[in-house]
């Protein structure tokens, strides 16, 4: 893996922030040419810095409003235990993040739903049968202050 320089880290910080930039839009931007930018891009992403482009979609048009956060603890801290609880996360669509955490608890799951009722479908439905729950937690978030998925560079 190579290293980045200040041209590299401009056009992370522009594509972070617009990931729809043409090349010749950002090659402006960063003070280069279009066939210099496109290489750089192309190792950028080869590298492993850039791990695709997506678009932001609006939860709450699309009937996902409501943010929830759920501690998950397991009745056993086994391999096996935690390979079945992490499998199912990663299939259920409804799961945003599951992370395994070091504390009083094992996973940190935050969830979008449309309401209340959805997030009670979802705990008994989803939640609840994942394999090797203990116990759970939930925090309702009632105002979302910050959400982003930019890195500083």
């Amino acid at each position: 893996m190579t290293e980045i320089d200040p041209k590299d880290r401009k056009i992370l910080a522009a594509l972070q922030d617009n990931g729809r930039l043409t090349t010749l839009e950002l090659a402006e931007r960063v003070h280069l040419s279009p066939t210099a930018t496109a290489e750089r891009i192309r190792r950028l992403t080869r590298d492993g810095y850039i791990l695709g482009t997506m678009a932001r979609l609006s939860p709450e048009k699309l009937g996902r409003g409501m943010i929830v956060f759920v501690e998950v603890r397991l009745d056993r801290t086994s391999d096996d235990v935690f390979s079945a609880f992490a499998e199912a996360a990663r299939r259920s669509p409804d799961i945003m993040e599951c992370h395994m955490v070091a504390g009083g608890f094992d996973y940190l799951i935050k969830a979008r739903v449309e309401n209340m009722t959805s997030y009670r479908a979802f705990l008994s439905d989803t939640l609840l049968a994942l394999p090797g729950i203990r116990e759970t937690h939930t925090y309702t978030v009632m105002e979302e202050v910050k959400n982003t998925a930019a890195l500083p560079i």
